[in-house]
Parts: structure tokens; sequence; C-alpha cells
């Protein structure tokens, strides 16, 4: 496209939308919405890949909010999905601020919540109806939600939904949907999950790629440690948190229990105010800790890959991999929260014995190697304990016969050689079978002494 569209103004969007875009400080669109919104508002199916932090969100928003224009009618014209309650709420906030001076009605639908506000809502009358699958299809099997006018569906992370398992949700939901529609799909990764569903969904799509899949952003300074242990991580990560120029930070932990266990060790160091989010909190914890870091009244935020996408919080300075993500992908989407709006960020990953085989594919997907800094001398490095190591060892070895069905693992060969029969062992039988005849010889005689006696 010509650089002379470097204005919202050659969308030709109406006066309330540039006016909002205007009052949220956007001057020129990106990359992803100055391809995709002249062709979404022109009625084509659209495929758009870019990697997390490029804009997608309004690159399908705006063009939505142009088509429909007003409030009108009380059933859904547009019905977004996305994977998780935080982009839910992040969609939201887009819808908000861009139609601002319309008077367009929205519903937001996701678990965690009871229903009976969110039906509320749908029977006041709405145009945009933005959820995730499994509370969309709930609604709609109890009959709360009319669909006949939908004209305009979305599937934004589709990589992520497919991730999740929702591939069954979007299939039922697309069995109920009018067949005559515009199809929108974003994905971060183009992999054959995301292709098989973009055949199934788009009809002779336009496809929009920014940049080539998983590649990271400029603005991300990336570095890596090798650390032996979970002791050493959380040493390094304490000295690191020291450093004040880590201002606002998010620490991505692979589990709940690694999640806590970070937050907990943390928490008693006064490093500054901490939050920890997971699946097993409560939403309006995770609502009011989110709330909170996005203001600056917390420094750290402690999360798991549930907060990995979707969250568009400005000014993170850190992101910190504290467990290396086992989705692939998902790296990209982690150090995706730093350097956003072409500020400047750092991730930092740590990685043990048992990750270097998952940061080497990491590696292979982004098409780069990671710089390696070695742990500062400042850092204790901990002993490994034998059960921690033992896991590293099992898990190696479970790499290893990934790539070599044939491999039977270290601990399998050396039960499989044949152990020789000591020499002594022998001989400790031989005379044991000696001494056994020598008493039934005894005995013998004693018997004829006492016979003949």
């Amino acid at each position: 496209m010509s650089d002379s569209t470097q204005s919202f103004e050659n969308f030709k969007l109406n006066k309330q939308l540039l006016e909002a875009i205007k009052d949220a400080g956007y001057t020129k669109p990106t990359p992803i919405q100055e391809k995709a919104i002249p062709l979404a508002l022109a009625g084509h199916d659209v495929l758009g890949i870019a990697q997390t932090g490029t804009g997608k969100t309004a690159a399908y928003v705006l063009p939505i909010l142009m088509k429909v224009k007003f409030a009108q009618g009380d059933h859904p014209r547009v019905l977004v999905l996305a994977p998780t309650r935080e982009l839910v709420m992040q969609i939201e906030e887009a819808v908000i601020e861009f139609g601002k001076y319309t008077d367009l009605r929205y519903v937001c639908l996701y678990g965690g919540l009871g229903p009976k506000t969110q039906i509320e809502k749908i029977k006041q009358g709405v145009d945009i109806v933005i959820a995730t699958p499994g509370r969309f299809l709930d609604l709609y099997q109890r009959g709360d939600i009319f669909l006949r006018e939908i004209k305009t569906m979305v599937l934004d992370e589709a990589d992520k939904m497919l991730d999740m398992g929702f591939m069954p949700q979007i299939r039922s939901i697309l069995e109920v949907i009018p067949v005559k529609r515009q199809n929108l799909l974003f994905s971060a990764t183009f992999g054959s999950r995301v292709e098989n569903l973009a055949f199934e969904f788009l009809e002779f799509p336009e496809r929009v790629e920014i940049t080539e899949q998983a590649t990271t952003a400029d603005t991300i300074q990336q570095v890596k440690y090798l650390v032996p242990n979970i002791k050493t991580k959380m040493n390094i990560l304490e000295y690191l948190l020291k450093d004040e120029s880590l201002n606002r930070i998010i620490i991505f932990a692979k589990s709940r229990k690694n999640a806590e266990t970070v937050f907990t060790y943390l928490d008693k160091k006064n490093l500054g105010t901490i939050r920890v989010i997971h699946a097993n909190k409560g939403q309006n914890t995770r609502i009011n800790s989110m709330e909170d870091f996005k203001a600056g009244g917390v420094r750290i935020l402690v999360a798991t890959d549930v907060a990995a996408r979707g969250l568009d919080i400005s000014m993170v300075s850190h992101v910190v991999n504290f467990d290396v993500p086992l989705i692939y992908e998902d790296y990209v989407h982690r150090i995706g929260r730093t350097g956003r709006a072409e500020n400047e960020g750092k991730a930092i990953t740590f990685y043990n014995p048992a990750e270097i085989y998952h940061f080497d594919r990491i590696e292979e997907i982004i098409r780069m190697k990671v710089p390696e800094s070695e742990i500062p001398e400042e850092v204790e490095i901990a002993p490994t304990p034998f059960i921690e190591k033992q896991g590293y060892d099992r898990e190696i070895d479970y790499q290893k016969r990934k790539e070599d069905p044939d491999f039977k693992g270290s601990f399998h060969e050396k039960k499989a050689q044949p152990k020789p029969k000591p020499k002594v062992l022998e001989k400790k039988r031989g005379n044991k079978n000696s001494k056994a005849k020598r008493n039934r010889n005894q005995m013998k005689t004693m018997g004829q002494w006492k016979k003949g006696k």
C-alpha cells in the first residue's frame, strides 16, 4: 500500500470514530490496521497474521463499529469470539474507547461469574456480543441469545483458541449462526491447525501477514540464563529485581504451583507491591490485580499463561520467563507484553538443564539465537536437590526418546546389562553344599552309633 495511506482519514471512517481515535492519541495506523481495515470495510473475509502488540484488535473493531454504525433492533449483529476472559475484557475496552461517540450496545460473555447480569443485558438489546466460546454456547442453548441477525463474526487469537481445545465449540457455533456473513480471523501464528480452521471458517479470504510467523518485535532485547535449579532461579530473580530500572515487571510461570511459589518468595523480600494471577484466582481478584498493575500501583505481576495473550498493558519494562513455556509459540506472546507501541523492553528467560531442549525449539521457531548471559557473581548458586536432579534426568531421557525412539534411557541401559555372577558367590554356594553333606554324614553316623549302642 502506498505511503499516502498513513492516516485514519484515508479509511473513510465516520466522524464519530475519527474523533474517538484522535482522543485515544492515535495518529497513524499500524501495518496490520493499514492493510486489514480497508479489506474488512469492503466486506471481504480477512485472515490476519500478525504478532502480538501490533494492533490487531483495532484492525477489526474499527471496521465493525463503522459497519454497524448505530443501535438497531434487539438482537446482535456482530459476534466476536476470544479464548480468555482477559482478552474479552481487552476487546471490550477497545469497543468502549472507539465507540464512545456512538450509541452502540455491547455485552461481554465469559465464565467465572454468574450469567444473570449478562442475560439481563442481552434482553435489553445488544448490537455486539464479545464472548468466550463456552459461555456463549451455554447461553445460546438456554435460549437467551437470538442469532439470526449475525452479519459479522470474528475469531481473535485463533491459535490460542485451538491450543485451549475450543475447536468443538467453534464448530457448534458455526452450525447455528447464519451462513451468509462476513468472517474475520486473526492469529499471531499460522500453523497447520489454524490453516485448517481458516479453510473451514473463511470464504475466499484476503490474507494479511505483516511479519514472518512467530517473530519477536525488534524493540525487545532478549537474554537467557542457564540456571541449575529452582532455588538458584529464585536467587537470580531476587538479585535482578533489586535494580530499580525494572519498574513494571511480569513474571511468567508454567503452573499455578510455580506462580504461587514465586509470589510467596518475593512477597517476603520487600521488592515492591506484588500480585499473582492464575486460573485458581477468583475473577474479581484477577480483574483488580490487572487494573492495579495497569495503573502503576503494582510493580510485579506473577502470572501463568492465562495472562500471556491479549492483555494490552503499556510501559511494561521487563518480562521474566521463570519457566520456559511448553507451548513454544507462547514465548512470543509472553515477551510481547513488553516493547509495545514502539517502546523498548527486555525479556529475560531462566532455563534449567531439562529446559534446554525446549528453548532450542523456541529459537528455531523465532529464527534467532537468544544471547546468553552468565549468572552474576553476587548470586548464590544453590546445590540441586537429588529429587529435582532426578526429575531433570527423567525429562532429558524422555526428550532423547522423542528424538530417537530406539533410545531406552540411561537407567534402562544400565538395567539391561546382565550382571556377571561373582566367583566368590559360587564358592560360598559350594562351601554351603559341602557343609550340608558333612552334616548329613554326621547324622547318619550318629544314628548308626545310637543303634549299635
